[in-house]
């Protein structure tokens, strides 16, 4: 059994590394550790205590959209999961089409577990709404 996650270079890209250790350690399976950040990929400082990681650096010279990378490895290494970090959206941009987490939970063969970060820990683009205007989810 492998678990295979998604790295970014954002808060997202970590807490999904961190679950998928998680995930790994719980379910006794091999991680596999796509990054697709511009610099290397470093666990060291991390628990994988019990599991075998293997990282696959993906370059920024690779001209392969993100999404087939990941879709690939999943078919490459066999995963059983893939775990991805995924942004919190406001109604307007769940409206918008085309992000790597939408493109993987669609196509991915396998079961994807999106993580997301705490309700009141916003990410460094995320709109502030004006006082007195009620933030509507869904």
């Amino acid at each position: 059994m492998t678990v295979l996650v998604a790295v970014t270079d954002n808060r997202e890209g970590h807490l999904a590394l961190v679950q998928a250790i998680t995930e790994a350690q719980q379910l006794e399976a091999d991680l596999v550790a796509v990054n697709l950040a511009n610099t290397r990929l470093d666990i060291s400082s991390l628990d994988t205590h019990g599991v075998n990681v293997t990282v696959v650096n993906r370059l920024p010279q690779d001209s392969q959209d993100s999404a087939d990378v990941i879709l690939d490895e999943i078919t490459n290494h066999q995963a059983t999961r893939l775990v991805i970090g995924v942004k919190r959206r406001t109604p307007v941009g769940k409206a918008i089409l085309g992000s790597l987490s939408q493109t993987l939970i669609l196509n991915a063969p396998v079961p994807v577990l999106a993580v997301k970060l705490p309700e009141g820990e916003l990410t460094g683009g995320a709109f502030q709404l004006p006082s007195g205007i009620r933030q509507v989810t869904g």
